[in-house]
């Protein structure tokens, strides 16, 4: 290998960073590697790759903000991800899950011999093996994410107001902007059932943002919703929710 292979190490706790710079110069007379950077959860190691590409992310997955899981899956967005070799403390349950799904991960602490085979093998994570692993450890993201001119951009899930089905994408209204994502409606209702309400087959309105219910000049029922001048229609079938906000 004559370029050296670029880590990033991202990990809430600075001890563990320090840990992991440790073992990778440990391996660096068998393995030409080098630190690109650090970052202390999810987000800010998305922030960092959006300036400077690297090869491989040594993810922690339990972190503040955005955890391991959720921003190795925005990464797969983009057109040439890097590896991610997760590093954890979980329970056999989920080490388990990794193992049955091929995904990469180091148990802590970070042995130099493991660390050392990772990175050898590493190689680029699928999104059906990460969707995999995620349904063993379920957690909602905090964040939705699409690329546009090769940046992922985040989209907070609380600053969103509502989510529409359009043909094969989602549109993500937040008061600024809108975004589309592709990403099924009824998947993301599974992940994120608490937060939204269904009003209609083809949307779904969140609960914060409900503000009341009027009528149209044909009698049909319209959700009026904070931060944005749009009536969305409620389907018959919906008329229910609106006994919630009586």
């Amino acid at each position: 290998m004559s370029e050296p292979l670029k880590v990033l190490i991202v990990d809430d706790e600075a001890p563990a960073r320090n840990r992991l710079r440790v073992l990778l110069a440990d391996v660096e007379g068998r393995l030409p590697v080098e630190v690109a950077g650090e970052a202390a959860n999810g987000r800010e190691a998305l922030e960092q790759l959006a300036r400077q590409p690297v090869d491989v992310v040594l993810m922690d997955i339990r972190m503040p903000e955005m955890d391991g899981l959720e921003a190795a899956q925005h990464l797969l967005k983009l057109p040439l991800p890097p590896a991610v070799i997760f590093t954890t403390a979980y329970d056999s349950h989920a080490i388990q899950a990794f193992e049955v799904h091929a995904v990469d991960y180091l148990l802590k602490p970070v042995r130099t011999e493991r660390l050392l085979a990772a990175l050898q093998k590493a190689g680029t994570l699928s999104s059906a093996r990460l969707e995999a692993v995620r349904e063993a450890t379920p957690q909602a993201r905090s964040h939705l994410s699409v690329v546009e001119r090769g940046r992922i951009i985040l989209v907070p899930v609380t600053d969103i107001v509502y989510l529409k089905a359009e043909l094969k994408y989602v549109t993500v209204r937040t008061a600024e902007r809108e975004y589309l994502v592709e990403e099924a409606l009824g998947h993301l209702e599974t992940e994120f059932g608490e937060r939204f309400l269904r009003i209609h087959r083809s949307c779904l309105v969140a609960r914060a943002a409900v503000m009341g219910f009027e009528k149209d000049e044909q009698g049909d029922w319209l959700a009026v919703l904070r931060g944005v001048d749009e009536r969305l229609p409620v389907s018959r079938r919906q008329h229910h929710v609106m006994r919630e906000f009586r």
